[in-house]
Formats: C-alpha cells, sequence, structure tokens
C-alpha cells in the first residue's frame, strides 16, 4: 500500500540523513523501502535512514531502557542498503538536534539527553561545535586483518577497535596515498569480519600534536553505505588506534579531518573504564514528503 513519509534531511559534516517520526512505532519500512528513500538519483538521497520511535516500542528499545530507564528514545539506524547498524556518532547527534526541533525534547545547557541505541544507550550535552555525545567503552576488537584497497599498491595490516560497533583502522604513509585510494570499492578484509567492519585510512599529521592536541586525517568506507564523508565513531576509532600506536605520551583529546568537515574526539576515564566522546556540528537541511509504495 502506497503511502507519504513526512521526512527531514539531516547532516553532521556531510555524513547525511532521512530522518522520520514514528513515536508509537507504527511505520515499519522494508529494507527496498530504505534503500530506495536513500537512493540519491532516485529517493532523498543519504547515508542512512533515522526512525524516530520511543524505546518501548520495540524489542532492541526494551534493552535500552532496563540499561538506563531515561533512554525515552531510540535511534533506529539504518545504512543505505537497507541493513540495521548499532550505532552512528553523527547519526545521533543529528538525531538529538532533530528531536528538539520536532518538540520531542528538551536539552538545556548542562543537561543530558539519554538515547538508546543497538549499541547500547549513548548520553549527549550541547558544546560550543554542536553536540557531545558519549560513545562510552572502547575496546581493541577484531585483531589486525590485512587490509586491500583499490588504488593501494599493497595490503595493509588494520587495528581492529569497537566502539558500539566494528571498525578496522589502517595507517597509511602520506596525504597522496590517502587521495589516491578509491573507496568506491569495498576495501577486502583478511580474514573477513563475521559481521562486517566500517574501515578507516588515516594519516597522522606532521607533527602528530600541535598545543596538546592530537591531529590526523581521515576517509571511511562505512558498512553498508559506502564511502562517506565522514563517519562519527570512525573518527573515534582512528583517533584511538592512532594513540594505541603512538604509545606513551600520545594526547587524550584529537582533532580529526574528514572529508566533510572536522570533528573532536576526547578519551577519559570513568568508574567503568576509559571512555571516549565524539564532538562535532549537527545541521537539518530541509523537510518534504516522499511517497512510497
Amino acid at each position: 500500500m502506497a503511502f507519504d513519509l513526512r521526512f527531514t534531511k539531516g547532516h553532521g559534516t556531510g555524513n547525511d540523513f532521512v530522518l522520520f517520526t514514528d513515536p508509537d512505532g507504527r511505520i515499519t519500512l522494508t529494507p527496498e523501502q530504505i534503500a530506495a528513500v536513500c537512493d540519491r538519483r532516485f529517493g532523498v538521497g543519504g547515508d542512512g535512514v533515522i526512525r524516530a520511535v520511543r524505546s518501548r516500542h520495540l524489542p532492541e528499545g526494551a534493552t535500552a531502557l532496563a540499561e538506563d530507564e531515561a533512554a525515552e528514545w531510540f535511534m533506529d539506524y539504518w545504512n543505505a542498503d537497507g541493513t540495521p547498524s548499532e550505532m552512528c556518532g553523527n547519526g545521533i547527534r543529528v538525531y538529538a538536534r532533530f528531536l528538539i526541533d520536532q518538540g520531542l525534547a528538551e536539552l538545556a545547557d548542562g543537561d543530558t539527553m539519554t538515547i538508546g541505541t543497538r549499541g547500547g544507550v549513548r548520553d549527549l550535552q550541547r558544546n560550543l561545535s554542536g553536540f557531545q555525545v558519549d560513545l562510552g567503552r572502547w575496546r581493541l576488537d577484531g585483531g589486525e586483518p590485512l587490509v586491500r584497497a583499490k588504488n593501494l599498491p599493497v595490503a595493509r595490516p588494520g587495528l581492529g577497535v569497537n566502539v558500539g560497533n566494528p571498525h578496522v583502522v589502517v595507517a597509511l604513509a602520506d596525504d597522496n596515498e590517502l587521495d589516491a585510494a578509491d573507496l568506491s570499492f569495498i576495501p577486502l578484509l583478511d580474514p573477513v569480519p563475521a559481521d562486517g567492519a566500517n574501515v578507516e585510512f588515516v594519516v597522522p599529521a606532521d607533527p602528530l600534536t600541535h598545543d596538546g592536541i592530537g591531529r590526523i586525517r581521515m576517509r571511511v568506507h562505512e558498512r553498508g553505505s559506502g564511502e562517506t564523508l565522514s563517519c562519527g565513531t570512525g573518527a573515534a576509532a582512528a583517533a584511538l588506534a592512532v594513540r594505541h600506536w603512538a604509545g606513551a605520551g600520545a594526547p587524550e583529546q584529537w582533532r580529526v579531518e574528514v572529508p566533510g568537515g572536522v570533528l573532536g574526539v576526547r578519551m577519559f576515564p570513568t568508574e567503568d573504564g576509559e571512555h571516549v566522546s565524539l564532538s562535532g556540528p549537527a545541521e537539518l537541511v530541509f523537510d518534504g514528503v516522499l511517497g512510497l509504495d
């Protein structure tokens, strides 16, 4: 049955999303419909679709509420190919902005917004760049697979980093190598992760730090979406990997340059282990209505 989907287009450093409200969980888009919405020629265009739904109306939301009863809203995030994803660091900032814009939530300066995701509950606050999200505990996960990418002549070792979703980070020699990589092709991982992974290619600045802040440049191929202008969790994973490689004395704050802008990453201790946070802008671009079959 055909219906009209009322949506908002938003982005965080060029990582763009189609968002819509479904507080009571009555709208279920098929993978084919999600892919159609994200199609940049025949649909709205986007790296993913985010449904604003109250946590109590879906099973994953019940898990979030069990973790933190303040997680009234759940970020139901789907990649551009119609597959679900655990978390999205840029998407959750845009989602927070969307909830506020729609009058579904409030976030005063100094207050915290708690949101459920498939990767766990996440807390956000406002800051000067837009929003900061605590991505929670991170871990080295996924080993050190070899990574092959088109236009890079030899396979490179990667480092598996999990920040609520899986990443493999690859260090390159210089900007020329980073610019040459053709990420319209899916990078090949050996061994292949069971659930796939986002793959980040990163070049550290020279010098690595400036005024105590680490600096890196990054491009990314996102699982289920292809190359995107930015990946928030990928920026966090890249900063964590470079800090790991740099060793003792490496900074806890990082400036990550992506094709769509700049993101901030910070590592900090908590009672349950080290957390990593992500800061950056969140923009809403336009509203619209799309007819779907």
